[in-house]
């Protein structure tokens, strides 16, 4: 039986992680949670991270394993998850991996370039150029810097262009330069499905996430961790509106809509970058599980 790993994606609040527990006990296999948030402690209720009660049904891995002040990236995570994953396969052919980063998910599924590991000091005068320029500062450093990449990043992502920079201040070169785009081969085989509702459904089950988050603590939650607003961990929706409530620049009413709205635009930025995935299954969450089932059978 070849080992096959199985990709369970989509829009944040769809439903992912109730079809992932469900196959994985199918299967009896375990999970890889693949989202750059949930990696860290401290902050479950903001990251919707599984729930004590879900991670006693199977065992996941990545959830909750980095302080908020540990760097991690994509390209760790590729190498963490291809060491794992013998281990996984060992005790059962099958191992489910459960997320909506898409970066994560692609760093394992096809792999991503070389880049060379940032360091403490370049990362720290890279974000304090930030704080000095600002993000068109940015830009103008990295059209000098890489006119390349320039010319096709997101220019509205301070993140990316941030990241950019620090890569060839790290490198001495351009980013350019070390982005192939050749995906890697795999020896195992990948199934990728990604579940998706109607907009209308999605968006609705998005609002009412947010209120069961808050609800649930969020803001005492986001209170617990406000001495530490620098860091990118906390860089996030959720966060980032209850942040600003609590500075004073925007209401608790107000900062409660713009987390919906902005993790709604989120849901969106996900969709579209599935959307260029020629390898994926779509399907519905009620629908995921005879879906992934059928695939592993018919294969």
């Amino acid at each position: 039986m070849q080992n096959t790993l199985i990709v369970i994606t989509g829009p944040t609040g769809v439903g992912k992680t109730d079809t992932a527990i469900g196959v994985a006990k199918t299967l009896g296999c375990e999970i890889i949670s693949a989202d750059s948030r949930q990696i860290y402690r401290q902050i479950p209720i903001t990251t919707a991270a599984p729930t004590p009660e879900e991670l006693a049904q199977v065992k996941h891995h990545f959830v909750a394993f980095k302080n908020l002040d540990e760097y991690y990236s994509a390209a760790q995570f590729e190498e963490d998850v291809m060491q794992l994953l013998p281990e996984m396969f060992a005790k059962c052919p099958y191992a489910v991996m459960c997320g909506g980063s898409m970066m994560y998910i692609d760093a394992v599924c096809r792999g991503i370039d070389q880049i060379p590991t940032i360091s403490p000091e370049v990362r720290q005068a890279t974000y304090r150029m930030y704080e000095e320029i600002g993000l068109e500062g940015m830009l103008e450093k990295l059209r000098e810097a890489d006119p390349e990449y320039y010319d096709v990043v997101d220019k509205k992502n301070a993140k990316r262009v941030i990241h950019a920079l620090e890569i060839c201040a790290e490198s001495g070169g351009t980013y350019t330069a070390l982005r192939t785009g050749v995906a890697k081969e795999r020896p195992f085989r990948i199934i990728k499905v990604a579940l998706n509702v109607s907009r209308d459904e999605l968006f609705d089950r998005i609002n009412r996430r947010v209120d069961k988050m808050i609800e649930a603590g969020m803001e005492q939650e986001a209170r617990s961790v406000y001495h530490l607003r620098h860091l990118n961990s906390l860089n996030t929706v959720g966060f980032k509106e209850m942040f600003a409530y609590f500075d004073g620049t925007m209401d608790f009413v107000t900062a409660r809509e713009r987390i919906k709205k902005n993790t709604r635009v989120y849901a969106k930025k996900q969709l579209t970058w599935h959307a260029k995935d020629p390898s994926i299954v779509w399907t519905t969450p009620a629908q995921a599980h005879e879906t992934i089932m059928k695939i592993i059978n018919e294969a």
